[in-house]
């Protein structure tokens, strides 16, 4: 006989009779009850879950299964504790629609209202357990654990719900072992070996009392190295258990204690009159004092008769122990929830919502549960050297339930030790993730995340990186700059020569227009590469390549441009040609603007999808971080690049075309060779700008602009300016057209 389910039972009783006497609850109705032994076995509550479908009952208050039935209607059940019987009782009675209020079935799977939607429960369910003993490991810092549960429907899902949240939070189980107490010994002796030889120095131990009890038993024989175990709100909260020091520092969550006023003398006001008048109550009497009571019927196994001097408070086990009431107040609520139920139907209440004599509030959610509350429970050594729980305190289901210190036995359970400075993790093939070896850190790392990105000799701290760029006082900076000013200068100089002398034959031949749009756009090229120079910036970043690739594109418009008129101005003088009349200076004009706009288009798309951005670049240097400008879209950035390649390969083309026509002054030769010098520095920049490291990306992108840049203006208007300045003689019509007929002018 089980007393602890024997006190449940009274207190049921008890309850019953408190609801009777309230003039609040129920005030014209008398409950009554019957109370029937299930002996924990799913075969004999099955067979009480058909007879209160079929409306039969014991005919005594406390029967055994052997009695006999007559018929009654049952309205409700309270019980069963224990959750594989719980869910075979659930089954049957939910499909007759009887309730079924549980005490202390905490399986997970009981939640499921398709499966049981008759069933309630003013214990929690143990997924909110799981969940909390999972983090409660995890805060300790303990990542290499053991764990062992009751092969049942309790232990199997509220392990199963604690390893979830366990792998979640990073920790790693050595083992998981299953043990139920009708299972072969070989199978006991397995677990316990098992446990023995483990390195992880936390188990925890998801198992019901009574398979706690034979496991404690067997690692008594030989006792395995010191241990932190995290139990189950089943074992946790057994004062039995205390007497097994190799738990000292136990630690887990219980049901909180309560206390239920008058259940004490209720239990204790028993005496051997009233024992008779039930077969439990009778077991317990005579199974407590070791005697026969006088007057029963049928044989005893005890031969000596009670004569009456046995005091039911001398007692001290199960029945008798009222000083936590952990699970009996859920007994209590559970008969209080069946009272206001039917109080609820006859007010016509929906919800079960109130709070119990002795103070505790009630409801139940969709599922049928309570709201998880728990009391963090610690096994502590008491100054006479016994153990016992510490005082602990409510908790509701939340990770912060831990936050109370305890003194804990075991301070450390690693697979592997913390790696030194210097070092990084690497797993071991085959074995979880908490396991690993320590190896040195790869060159360019640290074994620390501060922020700092390159290490000492030693790989265990940061030295900070050199920032890089291409700023304005650096040497190659500072050299680039000039040549960009120089070059700029020299085009402003050429404009103002060619603005004194606008009225010169060398001025206003092939159009002088196009003359200054080149030498502004050739200005504009060489102050651009300055958008280079200095520390990127998100504007600065966009602006150079837009810049640069539409003021090139101008200028090689500009380039082509000229190079058409030559051509044309040569035709122009083939008897009765009108070309000249098609490539006017309005077409010049429209041109050279279809041209730019084209580029214009390119680089709106280009900043409008992908724009370039300034980043920083940690790859290509382990000691320097390069702060450079990302393309953005690589393809935008080529675009740019491939039209102005397009434009002057078309240009060169032409020019090349034209450099052999009759003129003393054939400026389609000077053309010719500039274009064949922009193409050789653009050609040879591709290779440089991919293979140059760093700042010097930057560099050889400034010196392949203002290369191109000086190229097209000596190669065009040196000679012009050369006439002008040093050879003001040649500067006249009749020597530019030499034999060519003057429509060629």
């Amino acid at each position: 006989m089980d007393f602890r389910e024997l006190r449940f039972a009274r207190a049921m009783e008890f309850t019953i009779h408190e609801i009777n006497n309230r003039t609040d609850l129920l005030p014209d109705i008398t409950l009554g009850y019957q109370i029937y032994d299930s002996c924990s076995a799913v075969p004999m509550a099955i067979k009480v879950a058909f007879q209160f479908a079929n409306g039969l009952v014991p005919i005594f208050n406390y029967v055994n299964s052997c009695s006999k039935s007559v018929a009654a209607a049952v309205p409700a059940l309270v019980g069963e504790s224990a959750s594989t019987p719980s869910i075979s009782m659930a089954r049957i009675l939910g499909l007759f629609g009887i309730p079924q209020v549980s005490n202390y079935a905490t399986c997970a799977c009981l939640s499921d209202k398709r499966q049981f939607p008759a069933f309630f429960r003013t214990v929690p369910s143990d997924e909110h357990q799981a969940a909390a003993l999972a983090r409660m490991v995890k805060f300790f810092g303990w990542t290499w654990i053991g764990a062992v549960r009751s092969d049942s429907d309790y232990g199997n899902n509220g392990m199963a719900a604690f390893l979830k949240t366990a792998q979640e939070e990073g920790i790693c189980v050595e083992y998981s072992e299953a043990y139920y107490r009708t299972q072969p010994r070989s199978k006991l002796e397995r677990v316990a070996n098992v446990i023995r030889k483990s390195t992880a120095r936390v188990i925890v131990a998801f198992l019901a009392s009574g398979d706690m009890k034979f496991l404690l038993e067997e690692l008594a024989r030989q006792p395995p190295p010191p241990l932190q175990w995290i139990g189950s709100e089943t074992w946790i909260i057994e004062t039995e258990f205390l007497r097994y020091n190799m738990c000292a520092g136990a630690i887990g969550f219980g049901i909180p204690r309560s206390v239920i006023p008058g259940l004490p003398e209720f239990l204790l006001d028993l005496s051997p009159e009233q024992a008779l008048q039930s077969p439990l109550l009778m077991e317990f009497w005579e199974r407590s004092f070791s005697c026969s009571l006088k007057g029963r019927t049928g044989s005893s196994e005890f031969l000596r008769e009670c004569d009456g001097s046995e005091d039911i408070r001398a007692l001290q086990n199960p029945y008798t122990d009222t000083s936590q009431l952990r699970v009996t107040n859920m007994v209590y609520k559970a008969t209080y929830a069946i009272a206001h139920a039917i109080h609820g139907i006859l007010n016509r209440l929906k919800r079960v919502n109130f709070t119990t004599k002795n103070g505790y509030q009630v409801s139940f959610d969709s599922n049928g549960d309570p709201v998880a509350v728990y009391e963090l429970i610690n096994w502590q050594f008491k100054k006479d050297g016994a153990l016992n729980f510490v005082p602990g305190f409510p908790c509701f289901s939340s990770p912060d339930l831990i936050s109370r210190e305890k003194t804990i036995l075991c301070s450390l359970s690693v697979c592997s030790e913390s790696c030194p400075p210097g070092t990084r993790k690497a797993v071991q093939k085959g074995r979880p993730v908490c396991c690993y070896d320590c190896i040195p850190c790869a060159e360019g790392e640290i074994s620390n995340k501060t922020g700092c990105l390159w290490p000492n000799t030693k790989r265990d701290s940061c030295l900070p990186k050199s920032i890089e760029f291409l700023s304005w006082d650096d040497t190659l900076g500072i050299i680039l700059t000039v040549f960009s000013v120089t070059g700029a200068f020299i085009a402003v100089c050429v404009t103002a020569v060619f603005y004194k002398h606008r009225a010169s034959p060398i001025v206003r031949a092939n159009n002088s227009e196009l003359s200054f749009l080149l030498l502004f756009s050739l200005t504009l090229c060489f102050l651009c590469s300055l958008t280079f120079i200095g520390r990127p910036s998100e504007w600065s970043c966009m602006l150079r390549h837009t810049v640069f690739g539409i003021t090139f594109v101008l200028c090689i418009s500009c380039v082509l441009g000229k190079t058409i008129v030559v051509l044309m101005a040569f035709r122009a003088t083939l008897p009765g040609s009108n070309v000249m009349k098609w490539f006017g200076l309005p077409q010049q004009r429209l041109s050279v603007l279809a041209f730019t706009l084209i580029q214009v288009i390119i680089c709106v798309l280009w900043l409008t999808i992908s724009p370039p951005f300034p980043f920083k670049n940690v790859k290509h240097y382990k000691d320097k971080i390069i702060l450079e400008c990302g393309l953005g879209s690589d393809v935008g950035f080529w675009a740019v690049l491939g039209y102005i390649g397009f434009l002057a390969v078309l240009c060169f083309i032409l020019a090349f075309l034209a450099r052999k026509l009759p003129d003393n002054f054939n400026e389609a030769k000077f053309i010719t060779f500039s274009m064949l010098i922009f193409c050789a520095v653009w050609i040879t920049f591709i290779p440089a700008y991919v293979s140059s490291p760093g700042k010097f990306t930057v560099a050889v992108e400034i010196f392949a602009i203002l290369a191109s840049s000086f190229g097209l203006i000596i190669c065009i208007f040196a000679p012009k300016c050369f006439i002008i300045v040093f050879r003001p003689e040649q500067n006249t019509k009749k020597h530019l057209m030499g034999k060519v007929p003057s429509k060629a002018l």
